[in-house]
């Protein structure tokens, strides 16, 4: 049977969606295989979210085009957020392109490749007998980047490796909220949400398979089902959710990405501090500490509220992290403007920060601003603001040196293969010695120092 590649760009719920397509893939009956040297077919998911990310996908086929002249039978495919916005434009300046699938249609991704894969091959088995523009007329492509009612319940099934302990669980597709910065709403469509039996099942299947920590992803999470489920007992769908999977038995941690800051209610400050599964890590977006600019952004709160929120959530759960993201750089940024997103970054002392320069991304209102920030300045109040965020950083992780921690173990660590690496409740990278055995095992791990972002121990044996 063919081996297939999957590459992935982006975001958690990219990853997620590239597990649900290697998981049709080997159920029917292709294999997985590490690099795109090995592989009958070749798949990018993709991702829109910054300029960047395209350039990387675009640029990684550009260079796959020499595997496509030398294994002229491989299948060539785009697949996700970038796939969603360009369409059948990708397959122009990449000939060797036969397949692009948009974001409601992963499920679909196994049929289509079978026919690519069974035609591609007729198609390399003709070539010695038929001219090139002979065989540029057989040539065959597939394009689907139509809305699917109901994309949202086929995501379901997702491949495991050897040990995971941990998997990401999608509840729902798509966003209403149309920030200004952000080309989403365009590529994932309209919100549409799972239901909670769905869910549930899921990750119950996933913990009877080895899964011991659970995350939860949707474009904006604790918005889940709130067009589509009534609240009960005055809990909106989302804590309705977190309450019925802190029930699935075996599991031991449960996690939330990337929430909105509009979505917590007091319904779900008190499932934060209550929820015995529910880990002591929020991530809450920031964007920006300037009041004009999230009202550019269309944020829908200020930096007064927002401050608020971090001290409410601080206080309903002892010890909790919060991370966050930011983008300087937006369009009609003074540099008081940068100058309050500093203060308020400083003030909160986050434990970890995503520093973004903006990225104007094509059809959205902040690409058509007048008021581009130059690029030489984006990047200082990059620097200069991840400083201010890795003093933080380092503070918190001094603070946790000579203490005991809990961590999960995920397998061995990626700069050194002897040692095993895993996290915290509250999101912190531990480095430890230890053998194979512990991988995907609760361990407490005594903390000896602390480097750059990650934390360093030995294993505590009761």
């Amino acid at each position: 049977m063919p081996k297939f590649f999957i590459k992935t760009y982006g975001c958690q719920m990219n990853e997620r969606d590239s597990e649900q397509v290697a998981h049709s893939l080997v159920a029917r009956g292709y294999e997985r295989v590490g690099h795109e040297s090995e592989a009958d077919v070749v798949l990018l998911n993709t991702c829109s979210v910054r300029d960047m990310a395209d350039q990387k996908a675009l640029g990684k086929m550009g260079m796959l085009g020499r595997l496509a002249k030398e294994r002229p039978h491989v299948v060539f495919g785009f697949l996700g957020c970038m796939a969603q916005a360009r369409g059948a434009s990708l397959l122009k300046d990449l000939p060797h392109v036969d397949l692009v699938v948009g974001t409601q249609k992963f499920h679909r991704v196994a049929d289509y490749l079978d026919e690519l894969v069974t035609t591609k091959a007729a198609r390399t088995e003709c070539a010695p007998y038929h001219s090139k523009r002979a065989m540029d007329d057989l040539r065959f492509s597939i394009v689907d980047v139509d809305e699917e009612v109901g994309s949202q319940s086929t995501i379901r099934d997702q491949q495991l490796m050897p040990g995971q302990a941990t998997a990401f669980v999608s509840i729902m597709q798509g966003c209403n909220m149309h920030c200004t910065f952000c080309i989403v709403p365009q590529t994932r469509g309209a919100e549409r949400s799972r239901s909670i039996a769905e869910i549930v099942a899921e990750g119950r299947d996933l913990v009877l398979r080895g899964v011991k920590e659970v995350t939860l992803l949707g474009q904006i999470v604790n918005l889940y089902g709130r067009h589509e489920f009534p609240k009960i007992d005055n809990k909106s769908p989302f804590v309705q959710l977190l309450e019925s999977v802190n029930e699935i038995e075996g599991l031991e941690r449960l996690r939330f990405t990337s929430p909105h800051p509009i979505g917590f209610r007091d319904d779900l400050i008190d499932a934060i501090s209550r929820l015995p599964k529910l880990a002591e890590h929020v991530h809450l977006p920031l964007q920006s500490g300037s009041n004009k600019i999230l009202r550019a952004m269309h944020r829908a709160y200020t930096a007064e509220k927002y401050l608020d929120l971090v001290e409410r959530i601080r206080r309903a759960r002892n010890g909790v992290a919060i991370t966050t993201d930011i983008i300087v750089g937006f369009p009609g940024e003074t540099d008081d403007d940068y100058r309050q997103t500093r203060e308020l970054v400083e003030q909160i002392q986050f434990d970890n920060a995503f520093v973004f320069r903006c990225s104007p991304r094509r059809d959205t209102p902040a690409a058509k601003s007048p008021d581009q920030i130059d690029e030489h300045v984006k990047e200082q109040r990059n620097q200069d603001l991840l400083e201010v965020v890795n003093k933080s950083n380092r503070r918190i992780l001094e603070g946790l040196v000579a203490t005991e921690v809990e961590v999960l173990c995920e397998g061995p660590s990626k700069t050194n293969r002897a040692r095993l690496t895993g996290r915290t409740r509250t999101n912190k990278i531990v480095v430890f010695e230890g053998n194979e055995e512990l991988i995907g095992a609760l361990v407490n791990v005594r903390i000896h120092r602390a480097n750059g972002f990650s934390l360093y121990g030995t294993p505590v044996m009761r």
